[in-house]
């Protein structure tokens, strides 16, 4: 059987549902709009408590044989929670938390995320509109590196439904999205490893690129790839594993499945598909366990 370590999970707490809720009306209700939210979507929302929360996932993580996962705080207002959960089942989780590099304090909030046992911080160049090649950027990512922390980097398309279930307004550039951006990045900051998620989410030249030239830059294979279908190509999963493989090798290449919330839960449906487009590619079982599980177990000792 398989071993899975799933690198590209959002643990997505009542936390960041709320902080949502006030990014719609600082004034509302947070918990007539979250209920409403769950209505529209299906969406379960998630208990107050943390702790209880996290117990949650372990648990179906430990239904679908997830030996490890590396859960995102995807807001600020999150970082606290997910430090508790990272606390409390260091064995089974690791965190990464978003960070705004343009924000007031960003070097300090990049030292106070390591100590409160954070392996990574998330960057939305999309998000937060900045290029990440700009030199200003620079004591972030040396931040990064003098504290050994990973930068999981989202480029390409970015939409977030949460936001538009709750009628947010759409705040991504994608001109800030494209990967081969890091190349000098990753050149000049050697000693971090760069992850970059979805291959690229539509940018898969670029990012295919871009590993060619940085050896320590890898990609997250999660979600469901949707974005192959705008590629100007025809394109299948398979295509993108074979590919990838080929320029990577399959030692820098990481599963993920992009989960997030409930009553869906962990997506089996994701590994499912993945393993098939896999075999279809020709990747061997070694190179399959790598993937799921060895290369990530290597890169988070």
């Amino acid at each position: 059987m398989m071993r899975i370590f799933d690198c590209h999970t959002h643990f997505f707490s009542y936390d960041f549902f709320a902080a949502l809720a006030r990014q719609k009306d600082s004034e509302a209700n947070v918990e007539n709009t979250l209920a409403g939210l769950e209505k529209r979507t299906g969406v379960s929302m998630p208990a107050r408590d943390g702790i209880e929360h996290l117990n949650k996932w372990l648990k179906v993580f430990d239904e679908n044989s997830v030996e490890r996962a590396a859960i995102f705080a995807s807001v600020p207002e999150e970082a606290d929670v997910v430090a508790k959960a990272l606390a409390e089942a260091p064995d089974k989780v690791l965190g990464f938390c978003l960070v705004n590099p343009l924000a007031t304090g960003a070097t300090q909030r990049i030292e106070n995320l390591a100590a409160a046992g954070y392996r990574g911080v998330l960057l939305f160049p999309a998000m937060h509109h900045y290029h990440v090649r700009d030199a200003a950027l620079h004591p972030v990512f040396q931040k990064i590196a003098d504290c050994g922390m990973l930068a999981l980097v989202h480029f390409g398309m970015l939409q977030v439904k949460l936001r538009d279930a709750l009628s947010l307004p759409r705040i991504f550039d994608d001109s800030f999205a494209n990967p081969i951006e890091l190349q000098p990045v990753a050149d000049r900051f050697q000693t971090i490893k760069f992850i970059i998620p979805h291959f690229g989410c539509g940018y898969f030249r670029e990012t295919l690129m871009l590993g060619s030239q940085c050896e320590n830059v890898y990609v997250d294979t999660s979600s469901s790839n949707s974005w192959i279908k705008t590629q100007p190509h025809p394109l299948t999963l398979a295509n993108v594993f074979h590919t990838t493989r080929a320029v990577f090798g399959h030692e820098r290449i990481l599963f993920g499945t992009d989960s997030g919330v409930f009553p869906r839960g962990w997506r089996k449906d994701i590994l499912t598909v993945q393993l098939q487009a896999m075999n279809d590619a020709g990747l061997s079982e070694e190179e399959q366990q790598a993937i799921l599980h060895d290369n990530a177990a290597r890169l988070f000792v």
